[in-house]
C-alpha cells in the first residue's frame, strides 16, 4: 500500500498536483515500482513521493519521444507557437497554485516564488513569437551558375537535465526553445524538486501537447548520475541541456562526447560583484541585496565574490551590515519571510566549511556565521557577512551557493580586474561606477559571458544566457541563438542550365 502523506498547503486546483512521471501522455510510475520522498526544506518532513526511475526506464521513454519526432517536426511553426502560447496561458492561470508548490519544493518565501514563475513565463511567451522567425538564406557564390540554399530544421529529441534552485524557469527556458524548433524533449528533474515539473507536464498535456513531446522521468540523487549516462548516451537523443555544476558538467559533456551530442552547459559561477569609488551606493547595495540573498544565496549568478574600492569599502560594509540585519529567516510560506532556508543539508554544511576556513585565514565575520536553528527543523543558515576577505579562502576559489557575503578591499581597477578575473568560472561578472569609460572597460576586460554594468540580475528571455571558462558553453534565452541550439543548418547548392 502506497504511503500517505500529509500536505502542508492547500491549492484552488487540486488536479494540478500529479506524482508519476510522465510519459507519452501518460502517468507512469518506474519500472521497478519504487518511489523516493520528497522533502519541504523548511520543515525536514517528507510531502510527497515521486517514481525512482532508473536507467532501464530510458529506453522505452526515448523511443516514445523519437516517435513524436518524426511528427512534431513537421508540425507547422504556427501551430508550435500556439501550443507555447496555449501553455503559457495555463501556467499563468495555475501562477498561485504552482507559487505554493515551489515554496515547499525549494524553500524560497512566496514571492520569490511568484518572482520565479514570472521570471520562467517570460521564456513561453518569447519562445512562442521565435517559432516563426526561424530561418534559412539564399546567397550567390563565386562558381557561376550556382545558388546556395541553407535550411534549418529541429535536431531531434532533446533531454533537459534540470537543476533545483529554479526548477520551473530552467524547464521553461529550455523546453520552449526546444518546442519552438520543433523538437521533443525528455526532462529530468532534480531530486528535489520534482512536482513542480510534473505540474508543467500536466499543464502542456492541457494544452494540446502531442503524446511524447514533453516527458518526465524522475528520479533520487542515488540514480540521477546513471539514469542521466543513459540519456546523454542514448542514440536516438541528440542534444542534452544541462544546467548545473562544473564537475557534473564535464561528466556530462564525455558521455555526450561518445556520441558526439549537441550540448549546451550552463555550469557554475564564482561572480564578482565589484564597487567602484564614484559608485551609487544606494543603487549598489539594492542590487547586491536582491542579487546576494535570492533564493538564500543558491542562484549560479549570485555575488560570490564582493570587491569594494578602499575609499567606500567601510561605509559600503555597514551600508550591507544595515540592509542585511533586516532580512526576515523563516518558512518561505509565513508571511512577513524575506529570506527561506537553503534546499539541501548538504549547503548547510558546506557553508559552514567556507566560513570556518575564511575565519581561520583571517576573515572577520561581521554578520551571522552559522546555521540558524531557531526557525524550526528546517534547513536554515544566517545571512552572512565576512569582511578581510582574502584570495587564499574557500570561497574565493569555489561557489558558495548559500546567504554568505564575502567582501574583499581593492584599490586600483587593475587589481580588481585582476582578482575578478581570477577563477577557472566565467558566468556573470557585475560592476558599478558612473564613470563611462571605466564602464565600458568593465564590459571589455571583465572574463564572463554576461556582464552586469550598474545591474544585479540581468536575466530575461531577451538576453542571451551563458557563460565562458569552465561556466560552459552555449546560449540560453535571446534572440536567434536560443532556439538555434536546438536547430541543424542544412546547405544544398543548386547547379542553374540556360540564360537568366
Amino acid at each position: 500500500m502506497a504511503k500517505q502523506y500529509q500536505l502542508p498547503f492547500q491549492l484552488d486546483d487540486p488536479e494540478l498536483l500529479q506524482f508519476d512521471s510522465f510519459v507519452n501522455n501518460e502517468w507512469v510510475s518506474s519500472s521497478d515500482n519504487t518511489r523516493f520522498e520528497i522533502l519541504d526544506p523548511g520543515t525536514a518532513i517528507p510531502w510527497a513521493s515521486c517514481p525512482n526511475n532508473s536507467a532501464a526506464d530510458v529506453p522505452r521513454t526515448v523511443e516514445h519521444a523519437h516517435t513524436a519526432f518524426e511528427s512534431f517536426k513537421k508540425t507547422n511553426p504556427r501551430a508550435r507557437a500556439q501550443l507555447l502560447m496555449k501553455w503559457d496561458t495555463l501556467i499563468r492561470a495555475a501562477r498561485t497554485d504552482l507559487a505554493k508548490i515551489l515554496t515547499h519544493e525549494t524553500g524560497k518565501p512566496l514571492a520569490e516564488a511568484y518572482g520565479e514563475i514570472d521570471y520562467a513565463l517570460g521564456f513561453t511567451w518569447w519562445f512562442a513569437g521565435e517559432a516563426e522567425r526561424i530561418h534559412g538564406g539564399i546567397a550567390v557564390p563565386s562558381a557561376p551558375n550556382r545558388r546556395v540554399f541553407t535550411i534549418k530544421q529541429p535536431i531531434g529529441v532533446a533531454a533537459a537535465l534540470v537543476p533545483w534552485n529554479f526548477p520551473i524557469a530552467m524547464v521553461l527556458r529550455k523546453a520552449g526553445a526546444a518546442v519552438a524548433a520543433g523538437c521533443t524533449m525528455i526532462v529530468k528533474p532534480s531530486p528535489e524538486t520534482p512536482i513542480t515539473t510534473l505540474v508543467l507536464a500536466h499543464l502542456a498535456q492541457r494544452a494540446g501537447f502531442p503524446p511524447g513531446v514533453f516527458n518526465v522521468l524522475t528520479t533520487d540523487l542515488e540514480n540521477t548520475p546513471a539514469l542521466s549516462e543513459a540519456l546523454c548516451k542514448h542514440p536516438l537523443v541528440k542534444k542534452v541541456t544541462f544546467t548545473g555544476s562544473t564537475r557534473v558538467g564535464k561528466l556530462i559533456a564525455s558521455h555526450c562526447a561518445e556520441g558526439l551530442k549537441k550540448v549546451t552547459l550552463e555550469l557554475g559561477g564564482n561572480c564578482p560583484f565589484i564597487i567602484f569609488d564614484d559608485a551609487d551606493l544606494d543603487q549598489a547595495i539594492e542590487q547586491l541585496m536582491a542579487l546576494k540573498f535570492r533564493h538564500a544565496g543558491q542562484a549560479c549568478i549570485t555575488a560570490n565574490r564582493i570587491y569594494v574600492q578602499s575609499g567606500v569599502y567601510e561605509k559600503f560594509a555597514a551600508l550591507m551590515k544595515e540592509k542585511t540585519s533586516m532580512l526576515v529567516v523563516g518558512h518561505g510560506a509565513k508571511q512577513g519571510t524575506t529570506m527561506g532556508p537553503v534546499t539541501t543539508p548538504r549547503s548547510i554544511e558546506k557553508a559552514a566549511s567556507q566560513v570556518e576556513d575564511a575565519v581561520k585565514r583571517g576573515g572577520k565575520v561581521l554578520l551571522g556565521g552559522k546555521a540558524k536553528t531557531d526557525c524550526g527543523s528546517g534547513y536554515f543558515f544566517e545571512p552572512t557577512i565576512i569582511t578581510d576577505m582574502t584570495p587564499d579562502m574557500l570561497i574565493s576559489r569555489e561557489e558558495t551557493f548559500a546567504p554568505i557575503a564575502a567582501l574583499y578591499r581593492f584599490e586600483t581597477e587593475e587589481e580588481a580586474v585582476k582578482w575578478a578575473n581570477d577563477t577557472s568560472m566565467g558566468l556573470a561578472s557585475y560592476a558599478f561606477t558612473k564613470n563611462v569609460d571605466r564602464m565600458w572597460r568593465m564590459l571589455e576586460n571583465l572574463e564572463a559571458g554576461m556582464i552586469g554594468m550598474n545591474t544585479g540580475n540581468s536575466s530575461a528571455a531577451e538576453s542571451p544566457f551563458g557563460g565562458i571558462k569552465e561556466s560552459g558553453y552555449g546560449k540560453e534565452s535571446g534572440k536567434d541563438v536560443a532556439v538555434s541550439e536546438y536547430l541543424i543548418t542544412k546547405t544544398g547548392t543548386f547547379t542553374l542550365e540556360g540564360q537568366y
